[in-house]
């Protein structure tokens, strides 16, 4: 069921987005009733799970069935990706874990401390050609009632992650940022790129830094290296985000998806009339954008492929 197809204005600021939209897609409004959406996750058997943070639930929607409960309460989870056997490894900042949804349907906490404490709140994921887990661990789920059960920060800092599920081993691969949000590798997993959204927050109340950008880590023998600016989104900030095949990078923003090329550039804008809170690849071929915002659920066909996590 398709709830409509708002006008579908595309900006375009550079050639190279042409050719990765298909000419007469439209936007099209597939659910509305969400609190404020994040983490979608396309699975295997046409499925779309997504949350709704502060409703503390996750809902989930497929191709003519409409959208149901999919896990309530969730426990606050937030990001989510799926694992090398298909399973969804989620964010939880009720639980301050990185969760994994099991073939039997339960979920099992993968990972809850480093170094005998307790993390933040883990907040977006991905997962590596290695299978290890790659996770972002600001603390939006202690200072933000509404999106998690609160608690005293443990960590000395917001740092990115990486667990190996095997092993049990965990170390932080990037530190120093203020507010680590969405994150995403390059197809080639030669460079890692890390949101920072620490201007969500009134600046007398949490941090003076007012970021809304993305930062690009070259990957050097498995650790993260020479961080750089990679782009500004504005407005709004960029909260979750996607590569496609081509390592162009889409990614959330405060009126629509924007999208960059590997070298920075911004090509253009998906204007979507709220504020997107994630996205993801999804469809029979991958070329389908989903995108959870605010309140409601979207979807547009593109021309280009998305990478897997």
């Amino acid at each position: 069921m398709i709830l409509d197809a708002p006008e579908t204005r595309i900006e375009l600021a550079d050639e190279r987005l042409r050719p990765l939209l298909k000419q007469g897609a439209a936007l099209e409004r597939l659910w509305t009733g969400a609190t404020w959406g994040e983490g979608p996750v396309y699975l295997p058997d046409g499925r779309l799970v997504w949350s709704d943070i502060p409703g503390n639930r996750l809902l989930v929607w497929q191709e003519g069935g409409g959208v149901q409960e999919y896990l309530k309460p969730s426990h606050f989870q937030n990001g989510h990706v799926l694992d090398h056997q298909g399973r969804i490894i989620g964010c939880s900042h009720g639980e301050r874990a990185i969760v994994r949804q099991e073939h039997d349907g339960g979920w099992k906490v993968l990972v809850g401390e480093y170094q005998g404490r307790r993390l933040n709140s883990p907040n977006d994921v991905v997962v590596a050609r290695d299978g290890s887990i790659w996770f972002t661990d600001p603390p939006y789920g202690l200072i933000q009632p509404h999106e998690g059960y609160g608690g005293t920060q443990e960590q000395p800092g917001q740092e990115v992650y990486r667990f190996d599920p095997e092993t049990g081993n965990m170390r932080v691969v990037v530190r120093g940022m203020v507010c680590p949000n969405g994150l995403a590798f390059s197809p080639d997993e030669s460079v890692l790129y890390v949101g920072d959204t620490a201007g969500t927050h009134p600046a007398e109340t949490h941090w003076p830094e007012r970021h809304h950008h993305i930062m690009a880590h070259d990957m050097v023998d498995g650790q993260a290296t020479n961080a750089r600016l990679f782009a500004e989104v504005s407005p709004g900030f960029p909260d979750g985000f996607r590569i496609d095949v081509h390592g162009n990078l889409w990614t959330s923003s405060g009126s629509g998806v924007q999208v960059f090329a590997p070298d920075g550039t911004r090509l253009g804008e998906i204007n979507v009339p709220e504020a997107i809170g994630n996205l993801t690849f999804g469809g029979p071929d991958g070329s389908t954008l989903f995108m959870a915002a605010s309140t409601s659920l979207y979807r547009i066909e593109v021309n280009v492929r998305g990478m897997t996590a």
